[in-house]
């Protein structure tokens, strides 16, 4: 062959490959402009770096999130983070030379697309985590995965069909968090290279078994695995580094042979029923650094030999009910950070433990013992502390001054003991300090204006002590620069939250915290961490409100002010307004006065809760700038005027309370969203109307004499009562101290069945007015309770008229001691419609239908369902007047006559 020809087949070629090549690049251009499309129908809104690919661009390589190869063909695909929701797009497999697939940081939901994904033979890298993804994890076709990660969706199933069909490559491996199931044991022997596994927060099965020695890392935590650790666990050779058992049902002895895990330096066997002896070759491991043995019923004996883990920084021997002293032990534990005791029925030795001389120490946790006597102030000396909590204790006397020089403290928990004296002037030291937690004690004096100078002080809970005085304005500057203390704990590799994150949660951030109260829900124990990790440094976890006149929300952090229950008086003050990192302000059950400050107004709140003082004056209208407030109660105060048009424009209110301020007035719609609260937000406010609208009352003729002159009765009965009640009215004085009920006309009410109205206290010798009352004065006594002595009330409450209603038309009590109350009788009734049930009643026919479904509607169970008194007035003369008419007809009477007669 010549050399011409042999180039020329060459270049032929070459030029082969490279057509061949482009086309396949603008195969794979095709898929990502269907994989856009796709994307953009399914999210209209905040789309991702995939939004600005352009079709008209000759190649895809330059995209963001797009990687090619050497010959323009994609390979990798990142859409992390893309805020993208929907289904799982269904054509990967058309992206013959992809490798790489990151989806993480979605919200992509629906099952996988099994098929098609089963089909990109070239995966190496899979990462679907942290989605809603639903269904069984089936990828067995991913025969050459290196990496695999679905944590954090919604997966179920068993995963048996995956293994050992994907095992030859894969070297790490992340399942946590889902709802997978099936037995684990030997499920991974044949996984040669696998590393890493995370199998946590499932509910996986099965015993441990000798193969995850092999493991670098190994978590099975959150499972149900039971069983005992057998000594063969752990052979020689063992090649972990981290093992996490904790939250299982594992029981009897852990074996010796740990000690053969030499690179050993995380253990959590925590939450189990491991018992006996704490095995001594852990001593052995000289490389560990946390060590979580918590929520046992380990003996409380502890092996000496644990002393030679020098390196250990973390230790957690909480809930394993130890009793009596303190070990002298922990003393010698020099280089620890972290020692987390609590719930071990301590009840002294804390001073001669040596645990206050503890150099490193940060954290000390103490809580949930039985300690008694006063605070040891030697622990004024742990100048590394950070955290202390010795809350639920039976400490008493005073808190050491001294506790004001622990500089670097960022959490005090003090709370529920029987501490009394002031709170030291001192605290005022602590710039760090971002939680200040004594609440539950008796503590009085008034609250250290020195406090102000706590500016990182975000979370302050002072709650049911003694506290008197004023508020001083100086308090409005915590909170005020919590950035320093932020950014020192980011810079820290070493912060840690510890083995009891969700327990510090529970007892630092309210279940009824709306900006973290979702977590109650979330509550793993990876979540905790990592939630209580942002909280430390500074990150928000949900959007929040950060300026009161304005629904926008950013990730960031939000503190609150909890005074509720104690003795402070006087004015709040003004400087309030200042503070603009609080979500929550609980300043209820004490004894302030004055006006609630406009300034208010300023604050981006989500609960405010100021009931059960003794302020006054009108509610400033600066109070309805606070837009993203989602629950309000301003209850048994002396409140006065009209409630102001602005709380009206709060779209995100879901709990408003304004009962017992009997100054207030104004009229309240039902439309927009105070169209969701009933008579419950405005009890005892007479001034106080509410418009509730009802559906036209439908008419009918009515017969005989009988008919004519209950429903004259009924008119002149209620003229008559509006007459005596408006009167007294102006007499009436409006007690405070009865609870409203939930609901004012179920028969399974919460005092008893058949109860209607609210709870109260009867005078000595009188008959309850609530409840199943068999009293001869029946009716009376049953209607009259403590909101029926006012006009207002009477016009603002027409259930008690509908039951006045039905029991006039039946001839029943509304209670006859049985075991089915009026109300109840009615709806059945009306629904059976068995009219033969009143063949004994003397108002029979059509006036008795009419009056019991007017009485029905009055009391029906939603209050925007029952009407106006006006439209049941209304209604009452338009049934009269036809009653009037069918009777004259009946007499042979002219209209003029009957139309004399009722006027």
């Amino acid at each position: 062959m010549s050399p011409l020809l042999l180039r020329f087949l060459c270049l032929l070629l070459l030029a082969g490959e490279a057509a061949l090549t482009g086309a396949q690049s603008g195969g794979d251009k095709e898929v990502l402009v269907e994989l856009k499309r796709f994307l953009v129908a399914n999210n209209r809104f905040n789309r991702g770096d995939y939004d600005g690919w352009q079709e008209s661009d000759l190649s895809p390589c330059q995209w963001k999130g797009v990687g090619c190869d050497r010959g323009s063909r994609v390979a990798s695909l990142n859409l992390a983070g893309s805020t993208i929701s929907g289904q799982v797009f269904g054509n990967f497999s058309r992206l013959s030379a992809l490798t790489s697939l990151d989806l993480s940081g979605n919200s992509i939901n629906g099952p996988l697309p099994a098929a098609d994904l089963n089909q990109c033979r070239g995966l190496l890298h899979l990462n679907l985590s942290h989605n809603l993804i639903t269904g069984p994890l089936n990828l067995s076709g991913l025969t050459r995965l290196q990496t695999l990660d679905v944590s954090g969706n919604r997966l179920e199933g068993g995963v048996a069909v995956n293994f050992p069909a994907i095992c030859a490559d894969l070297n790490l491996l992340d399942l946590s968090t889902n709802n997978l199931t099936g037995n684990i044991t030997g499920l991974f022997d044949g996984c040669v290279r696998l590393d890493k596994v995370d199998l946590s927060s499932n509910n996986f099965t099965g015993e441990l078994w000798p193969g995850i020695a092999k493991f670098r890392e190994f978590s099975a935590a959150e499972n149900n695995l039971t069983g005992s650790v057998p000594w063969s666990t752990f052979p020689d050779g063992c090649r972990l580094q981290s093992l996490d058992l904790s939250d299982n049902q594992l029981v009897g002895g852990f074996p010796d042979s740990v000690a053969n895990c030499t690179n050993l330096t995380y253990m959590s066997l925590w939450g189990n029923n491991f018992t006996g002896i704490i095995p001594a070759g852990i001593g052995k491991l000289a490389v560990l650094e946390t060590l979580i043995l918590g929520n046992n019923k380990f003996d409380r004996k502890i092996p000496p030999e644990l002393t030679n883990c020098g390196r250990l920084q973390f230790l957690d021997m909480s809930t394993n009910n130890f009793g009596g002293d303190v070990q002298q032990i922990f003393g010698n534990f020099t280089s620890l950070k972290y020692l987390v005791l609590h719930h071990n029925n301590y009840t002294g030795g804390i001073v001669a433990s040596g645990v206050p001389r503890l150099p490193l120490l940060a954290r000390l946790d103490l809580s949930f013992n039985q300690f008694t006597g006063e605070l040891p102030p030697e622990v004024a000396n742990m100048k590394s502390l950070k955290y202390l909590m010795l809350a639920e204790n039976n400490f008493s006397g005073t808190i050491p001054p001294v506790y004001g020089c622990l500089a670097e403290l960022q959490a005090l928990d003090l709370s529920n003991n029987t501490l009394t004296g002031g709170i030291p002037a001192s605290i005022g030291n602590l710039t760090s300090l971002l939680w200040l937690m004594l609440a539950g004690n008796q503590l009085s004096g008034e609250i250290p204006p020195e406090i102000g100078n706590c500016t990182s002080l975000l979370w302050l809970n002072l709650a049911d002590n003694r506290l008197t005085g004023k508020i001083p304005p100086e308090m409005a500057e915590i909170g005020r620069n919590p950035g320093p203390t932020f950014a020192k704990n980011r810079n820290d590799t070493s912060v840690l939250a510890g083995s009891g994150e969700c327990q510090a949660m529970k007892r630092w951030i309210p279940a009824s915290y709306p900006p973290f109260s979702f977590v109650y829900s979330v509550m793993t124990r990876e979540n905790c961490r990592s939630i209580w990790d942002r909280i430390l440094k500074g990150y928000g976890i949900v959007p929040i409100c950060t300026n009161s006149s304005s629904p926008a929300r950013s990730n960031t952090v939000s503190g609150y002010v909890q005074l509720s229950g104690n003795l402070l008086s006087g004015e709040i003050p003004s400087q309030i307004g200042a503070m603009r990192s609080l979500s929550l302000l609980h300043l209820d059950g004490n004894r302030l006065t004055g006006q609630l400050p406009p300034e208010i107004g300023r604050l981006p709140l989500v609960m405010l809760n100021v009931s059960r003082n003794n302020l006054s004056g009108p509610i400033p209208s600066e109070i309805g700038d606070i837009l993203c407030i989602e629950r309000m109660d301003l209850s048994f105060n002396n409140l006065s005027g009209e409630l102001p048009a602005s709380l009206f424009k709060l779209t995100e209110l879901s709990m408003f309370n304004v009962s017992y301020n009997p100054l207030l007035s104004g009229n309240v719609s039902t439309t927009g969203q105070f169209g969701t609260f009933d008579e419950q937000s405005f009890l005892g406010n007479p001034l106080i109307s509410l418009h509730q609208g009802g559906a036209a009352v439908r008419t009918r003729s009515i017969p005989r004499t009988i008919g004519i002159w209950l429903l004259f009765s009924l008119v002149i009965a209620f003229i008559a009562a509006t007459v005596v009640f408006a009167i007294t009215s102006l007499r009436a004085r409006f007690p405070v101290d009865q609870e409203p009920e939930l609901d004012a006309f179920s028969c399974e009410h919460p005092k008893g069945k058949c109860a209607f109205g609210m709870s109260s206290s009867p005078p000595s010798g009188s008959s309850s007015a609530t409840g199943c009352s068999s009293s001869t004065e029946g009716v009376k006594v049953f209607r009259l309770d403590k909101t029926a002595f006012t006009y207002p009330a009477i016009v603002a409450a027409p259930g008690h008229y509908g039951v006045l209603l039905m029991e006039l038309a039946t001839g029943r009590r509304a209670v006859d001691g049985g075991e089915e109350c009026l109300v109840d009788w009615a709806r059945r009734t009306a629904k059976e419609g068995r009219k033969q049930q009143t063949e004994d009643q003397q108002t029979t026919g059509t006036v008795f239908w009419e009056l019991l479904e007017l009485g029905m509607r009055c009391t029906a169970d939603a209050p925007h369902e029952r009407p106006d008194m006006p439209v049941i007035l209304a209604a009452l003369l338009d049934m009269a007047g036809d009653a009037g008419c069918a009777y004259c007809m009946s007499s042979g009477h002219s209209d003029g006559e009957q139309t004399s007669s009722l006027t």
